[in-house]
């Protein structure tokens, strides 16, 4: 415990360093160079790499990312389940020009915001209420228009692994009025890099974008396809990551989540 709290230290003080030193640079890139998207992207790429880098060697947690193949040619949208901060390092360099959507407070921070701008990020202004979802989907259209594919996480925040989902209705309405394919995204990146938590633990974070949903789904059918689709998966990789042997401490909540799932497994045999 003590030696992994001395690792996950070095690493989070390495990461915020190189972090703030690139979103420096790419945010005066913004002003000083705005014609030069192309450097700021390989700059990102560079950032993204490294930080894997410093997690693996570092931290001690492996990426893993399969399912590649299923991301279709031209505009989509890639649905993600969402549990760590190594989810955006897990997909930003595996998407073809991707355009994140994010909180608007994100994208007002000096620099750091500009730089994320700049790179297709799209905001969500939540203050605006009923107004924010219409603002949303012109930028995200106008994203579309572009080459970029839209990178959302559709329960808005992250989640602990096995809570409760919460899936909400955004994406859904985004699927009818931009009529493109999604691709889910299920993944175990909580047992490793769990949110809000200070030290990280061993092992192989691993995410799997899966077979796109096609359009022309209504919205009540997508949001249940989506929501069973992402979940069913989700909870096999992590039963799966838990049969091999975690570091992490399994607490009470985590273990009893556990054990049903081993009991469905079970009863599906």
């Amino acid at each position: 415990m003590i030696v992994q709290a001395v690792r996950s230290t070095l690493f989070y003080l390495l990461f915020f360093v190189q972090t703030i030193v690139w979103a420096i640079v790419v945010g005066l890139m913004t002003r000083l160079t705005p014609d030069r998207q192309d450097i700021g992207w390989r700059i990102a790429l560079f950032w993204d790499a490294t930080t894997l880098f410093l997690l693996r060697w570092v931290a001690g947690v492996r990426s893993q990312v399969t399912g590649m193949e299923n991301i279709p040619e031209g505009g989509c949208i890639i649905a993600s389940k969402h549990m760590s901060d190594w989810d955006i390092y897990a997909i930003l360099p595996r998407v073809e020009k991707p355009a994140f959507i994010a909180k608007k407070e994100l994208l007002d921070i000096p620099l750091f915001g500009w730089a994320a701008r700049w790179l297709h990020t799209i905001s969500v202004d939540r203050k605006r209420g009923r107004n924010a979802f219409p603002l949303m989907l012109e930028e995200a259209r106008e994203k579309l228009s572009q080459g970029c594919r839209i990178v959302i996480f559709p329960e808005g925040t992250r989640k602990a692994p096995l809570e409760e989902p919460a899936y909400r209705s955004g994406l859904a309405r985004m699927y009818i009025e931009l009529g493109v394919p999604v691709v889910p995204v299920a993944l175990t990146s909580g047992l490793y890099w769990g949110r809000n938590s200070l030290v990280l633990w061993p092992g192989t974070a691993r995410a799997k974008f899966l077979p796109a949903i096609s359009a022309g789904l209504d919205q009540d059918t997508f949001q249940q396809v989506l929501e069973e689709t992402i979940e069913r998966e989700t909870n096999a990789m992590i039963l799966e990551d838990a049969r091999k042997g975690l570091s992490r401490p399994i607490t009470p909540r985590l273990r009893s989540r556990l054990d049903a799932l081993e009991q469905a497994a079970a009863h599906q045999a």
